[in-house]
C-alpha cells in the first residue's frame, strides 16, 4: 500500500516549513547559496552508507506533484537563455541530450526553449529495431547503463553545439564522461551543460575549466541556481540511524480485497481514455525528437487535453497527471494542457513514477511525506524490480491520469499489487492513458565490409591446440597494452577511459597460490566434468544436433574447448568453436558476427561463457544482437548464452546453478591459452577490424592450460552417467530465468553505499577476477563458506583485503571494487584500504 513513517513531534508545528528542515534539523546539513534554492530543493534520506541526504527537486515534476505551468516554465527558460548564449545561428544548429530517466521530460522542455532544436534522450531500455549510437555508465547510480537509440544514425554527427541537460550538476562526473565519449566518436567545438541547479563543491568547480582545455572545445554551464550542501562529519552515521529507525516496510495489498492492511474507506474506480494519440509522433525523445514532431504534437494537445476533461469526474477539484519513469514529457504536456484550458477550475499537479528509492517520513519539513512501491511492470531489460511513486497517497487527488506507453501497458500494471491497485486504493478514481510507444523503421542495411581475416589459431596465436579453438581477433601481441592495476582502476571510474582500453599486469602467481591451484582443480575436476557434459548435452537437445560453439573470450574460451571435447568424447562430433570479443557497454564484435554470418548458420550458433555473476554480459549480448539485426539484416542468432555456472539466474542453458570454484577462474592468461582479455581502442581497431588480444608467448613456462583441459576431461568416463541424469533432470525442470543475482547485487550496492552495479562482482569467479585485475575494497563471503574459497583468501591476505561473513548471502562470495577509486584512497601500492 503506502509507505508513511511518522515524523517526531506534531505535524501540525511544522506548516510552512521548508521541505529540507526535517534532515537539516537532524543531521546538522546546510543548503548554502543563492536564495532561490529552498524554493528548489528540498531534502530527504536514502540508506546509503556513503551520502545520507537526497536533493529532491521541487520544480522537476518527478518526487514531488507540481503545477505542470512550473515545471515546463522553468525547462523552457532554460532554454532561452541557452538560445541567448548561443546565439540565433548556432542555436539553429545545436541538438539537446537529456538523461535519463530524471532528466527526460527537462530535457526536452529545454529543447522547446530553444526553438526548433531535435532533442534525443539517453535510454535503458533496448529496442531492437535501434542501433546503439552510443552509451555510457552513470557513476554511483542505482539504475543501470545508459543507451543512445537515435533513429536517425546521423543526428549526433553534426558539428552544430551539443547541450547536455540533467537535473542537477553535483560533481560533473556523469555530464564529463559523456561528453568525453561522444567527443570521441562525433567531435565538435561546443557543448552547453543545463542542469536546474549546480551544486558543486568548490573541489569540483574548476574541472569543467580543465576538462574543456583537455578536449579543445568550449563548455559553457547554465543553471537556474547555485550553491552547495555542507556537511558535518558524523552525518553518515546520523543519517544510517534516522533511516534504520523511520523506514518501515510497505504494507502489501491483498488481492482479496485490493487494499492495504492500512487502507480504509472504499477502492477507487479505474477507467481508460483514449488520447487518439497523433500518428506518428514519437512518445518522447527516446529515438530523436524532431521540429515537425513537435508541431504536430501542438497541434494534437488541445484535443487530447479534452478527452481526459471529459473522462474526468465532474467533482474532480485536484487532479495528478502520473508519468511514468523516462515517459515525462508527453504527460507534462498533457498536464499544462489541462491545466490552461480548465482555467483554475481544476488544480493540476504533474509528477512521474521513478526507479529511486527513498525513505518517506510524514511531516511537512521533509520532501517525501508518502511513497508507494510496486513492481516495474515494463519489462525492463535489467529485470524486475520495485518502482516508486511519492507524494501522491495522502495529497488529496480527487483523480490520478496514469499515463504510460504501450509497453509499459502489461499484466503487471494491472495486477493485484500493481500501480494501478495501488493507486486505487488512495484516489477515488484512476485514468489510464496510453500513448503509443514509437517503433522507428529498421534502417537498410549497410554496406559489409568485403574481406575479414581468418581466425588466428595456436601455436601462431594462442597454446590450443589449432583445432581447439578459432580466435576471430587480431593479434596485438607488439603493442605495450598493460598499466599499472591502481592506474587503469583511477582512469576507469574517473571516465577517463574503459577498461577494454587497457590490459592489466598479467598477475604472477606465488607458490602457495599455485598449490592451491592445483588443489582446487583436483578436487572440483569431477564436478566441472558434469556440469560440461550437462550442459553441452542440453545445447545438443534443445540449440542445434550440429552446433557452432561460439565463446565470449576469454572466461568462456575453456569452457568452449571442454564442451567441444565433450561432444567428441561422447557423440562422435567435430564441432567448430571459435571464440569473439564482447565488450560491457560497447557490445560484440559486429565484424566477428558478420565472419560467422558468412560461414555458418547462425541459427547454429551457440553463445558459451564461463559463469553468470549478475547478468551484464547476458543482456549486453542480447542488446548487441538486436543492434547487429537491425544495422546488417542478419537474422537468426540467438542471444541466449550457453554457461557451465548460472549462480545468478540468467540463462536458461546451463551445467548448473551452484556457485562454485571454477579454477580457471583462479589464473588469467596461464588457464586459457596464454591470451590477453580483449581490448578495444579506436586507434587499434579500426571500423572493420575484429576487436585486438595478445599472445603471451614469454609466459609458456608457466601455461595451464592444457593441464586443466586434460584434468577435466580425463574425468568425462568417470561421470557419463550422472551427467545423463543430470541432463535429463534438467531438460524436463523449469529453468525460466529468476534474475536473483541481479536483485541481490542492487541490493548490495544500496546496502554498501556503492549505487554503482558494475563495481559489485557476485560469484566465486567474479570475486577472482577482482582480486586478479582491479581495486578491491573489500570481499564479502557467505558464512561457512569452505574451500572454494581458499584462493580469494590468499589473494585478499596478500593485497590487503577485509574478508566480511555475511549471513544469507545468495553468492559463496562477493568482490567489491574500490567505489570512488584514487590512488589517494588506497596508497601508492595500489592496496585497499579498510573504510
Amino acid at each position: 500500500m503506502t509507505d508513511r513513517a511518522h515524523a517526531e513531534g506534531p505535524a501540525e508545528e511544522r506548516a510552512g516549513a521548508w521541505s529540507g528542515s526535517w534532515v537539516a534539523e537532524r543531521l546538522g546539513v546546510e543548503l548554502a547559496g543563492d536564495e532561490a534554492l529552498p524554493g528548489l530543493l528540498g531534502l530527504a534520506l536514502r540508506r546509503n552508507p556513503k551520502r545520507a541526504h537526497l536533493l529532491v527537486s521541487n520544480v522537476l515534476g518527478k518526487h514531488v506533484p507540481q503545477s505542470p505551468s512550473v515545471v515546463y516554465g522553468h525547462g523552457v527558460a532554460l532554454g532561452r537563455r541557452v538560445r541567448e548564449l548561443l546565439g540565433t545561428e548556432d542555436a539553429e544548429r545545436a541538438v539537446v541530450l537529456g538523461y535519463a530517466e530524471t532528466a527526460t521530460g527537462l530535457g526536452h522542455c529545454v529543447a522547446d526553449g530553444l526553438g526548433r532544436a531535435p532533442y534525443l534522450h539517453s535510454t535503458r531500455r533496448p529496442v531492437g529495431s535501434v542501433a546503439r549510437a552510443g552509451g555510457f555508465e552513470e557513476s554511483h547510480s542505482h539504475a543501470t547503463s545508459h543507451l543512445l537509440l537515435p533513429e536517425d544514425p546521423e543526428l549526433l554527427a553534426g558539428d552544430g553545439p551539443l547541450v547536455l541537460v540533467d537535473d542537477e550538476f553535483s560533481t560533473g562526473n556523469t555530464v564529463l564522461n559523456t561528453v568525453r565519449a561522444l567527443h570521441e566518436r562525433y567531435p565538435r567545438t561546443r557543448y552547453v551543460v543545463v542542469a536546474l541547479v549546480d551544486m558543486r563543491s568548490p573541489a569540483d568547480t574548476g574541472r569543467l575549466d580543465d576538462f574543456a582545455r583537455e578536449i579543445g572545445a568550449r563548455v559553457d554551464l547554465v543553471t537556474t541556481a547555485s550553491g552547495t550542501v555542507r556537511l558535518p562529519a558524523d552525518v553518515l552515521e546520523k543519517g544510517q540511524e534516522l533511516v534504520a529507525r523511520h523506514e518501515t516496510p510497505p504494507a502489501p495489498i491483498t488481492e482479496a480485497t485490493g487494499r492495504g492492511a492500512a487502507a480504509s474507506g472504499p477502492v477507487g474506480t479505474v477507467a481508460r481514455v483514449d488520447l487518439r494519440w497523433p500518428q506518428d509522433v514519437p512518445d518522447g525523445g527516446r529515438h530523436g525528437f524532431a521540429a515537425v514532431h513537435r508541431e504536430r504534437l501542438e497541434r494534437a494537445l488541445p484535443g487530447m487535453a479534452a478527452l481526459i476533461a471529459e473522462a474526468l469526474p465532474a467533482d474532480a477539484r485536484r487532479v495528478l497527471v502520473l508519468g511514468s519513469e523516462e515517459l515525462m514529457y508527453a504527460p507534462l504536456r498533457l498536464a499544462h494542457t489541462l491545466e490552461q484550458t480548465a482555467g483554475g477550475a481544476i488544480d493540476v499537479r504533474y509528477s512521474t513514477t521513478t526507479r529511486s528509492p527513498v525513505l518517506a517520513v510524514d511531516d511537512p519539513g521533509y520532501a517525501i511525506r508518502t511513497r508507494l512501491v510496486f513492481p516495474a511492470h515494463d519489462d525492463p531489460a535489467d529485470g524486475p524490480g520495485e518502482r516508486y511513486a511519492y507524494n501522491v497517497a495522502g495529497a488529496g487527488f480527487d483523480a490520478v491520469v496514469a499515463v504510460v506507453d504501450s509497453a509499459a501497458d502489461t499484466p503487471a500494471l494491472h495486477a493485484p499489487d500493481g500501480l494501478v491497485a495501488h493507486l486505487a486504493v488512495h484516489v477515488p478514481h484512476v485514468l489510464l492513458a496510453v500513448v503509443p510507444s514509437y517503433v522507428p523503421h529498421p534502417p537498410h542495411a549497410s554496406e559489409r565490409p568485403s574481406m575479414l581475416p581468418e581466425p588466428l589459431r595456436g601455436p601462431a596465436f594462442s597454446s590450443y591446440a589449432p583445432d581447439e579453438v578459432g580466435w576471430l581477433l587480431q593479434d596485438l601481441s607488439d603493442v605495450t597494452l598493460e598499466a599499472p592495476t591502481e592506474e587503469r582502476e583511477e582512469a576507469i571510474q574517473s571516465g577517463g577511459a574503459h577498461y577494454a582500453e587497457s590490459l592489466p599486469v598479467e598477475y604472477q602467481p606465488s607458490e602457495q597460490y599455485q598449490e592451491l591451484f592445483h588443489a582446487a582443480l583436483e578436487a572440483s575436476a569431477a564436478r566441472l566434468a558434469r556440469a560440461v557434459g550437462a550442459v553441452t548435452e542440453i545445447v545438443l537437445a534443445e540449440r542445434s544436433p550440429r552446433p557452432v560453439l561460439v565463446s565470449l573470450a576469454r572466461a568462456g574460451t575453456p569452457v568452449g574447448v571442454l564442451m567441444r571435447r565433450w561432444a567428441q568424447f561422447r557423440h562422435g562430433l567435430d564441432l567448430p568453436h571459435y571464440a569473439v570479443s564482447i565488450v560491457r557497454g560497447r557490445g560484440i564484435d559486429a565484424n566477428a558476427l558478420r565472419w560467422l554470418a558468412a560461414h555458418h548458420d547462425p541459427a547454429d550458433v551457440v553463445f558459451v561463457d564461463g559463469w553468470t555473476g549478475k547478468g551484464a554480459i547476458t543482456r549486453e549480448l542480447a542488446a548487441a544482437l538486436r543492434d547487429f539485426e537491425a544495422s546488417d539484416g542478419v537474422t537468426g542468432f540467438d542471444p541466449e548464452i550457453a554457461v557451465l555456472a548460472d549462480p545468478g539466474s540468467c540463462v536458461r542453458t546451463y551445467g548448473t546453478r551452484d556457485d562454485f570454484l571454477i579454477p580457471s577462474a583462479c589464473l588469467n592468461s596461464t588457464v586459457s591459452g596464454l591470451i590477453s582479455r580483449t581490448v578495444l581502442r579506436a586507434d587499434l581497431v579500426g571500423p572493420h577490424d575484429f576487436h585486438g588480444a595478445k599472445f603471451y608467448r614469454e609466459l609458456a613456462d608457466a601455461d595451464l592450460s592444457p593441464a586443466f583441459l586434460d584434468a577435466v576431461a580425463a574425468r568425462f568416463p568417470d561421470v557419463t552417467d550422472s551427467v545423463d541424469a543430470q541432463a535429463k533432470e534438467l531438460l524436463s525442470a523449469d529453468r525460466t530465468p529468476t534474475w536473483e543475482g541481479w536483485a541481490a547485487v542492487e541490493r548490495i550496492s544500496e546496502e554498501y553505499g556503492i549505487h554503482d552495479v558494475n563495481l559489485v562482482k557476485p560469484g566465486v569467479g567474479e570475486t577472482t577476477r577482482v582480486m586478479l585485475r582491479r581495486v578491491p575494497w573489500k570481499v564479502l563471503a557467505r558464512a561457512g563458506a569452505g574451500a572454494d574459497l581458499d584462493h580469494v583468501r590468499l589473494l585478499a591476505e596478500q593485497r590487503g583485503v577485509p574478508v566480511e561473513e555475511v549471513a544469507d548471502l545468495p553468492y559463496t562470495c562477493v568482490g567489491l571494487i574500490h567505489p570512488q577509486y584514487t590512488r589517494g584512497a588506497t596508497g601508492a601500492d595500489g592496496k585497499a584500504v579498510t573504510l
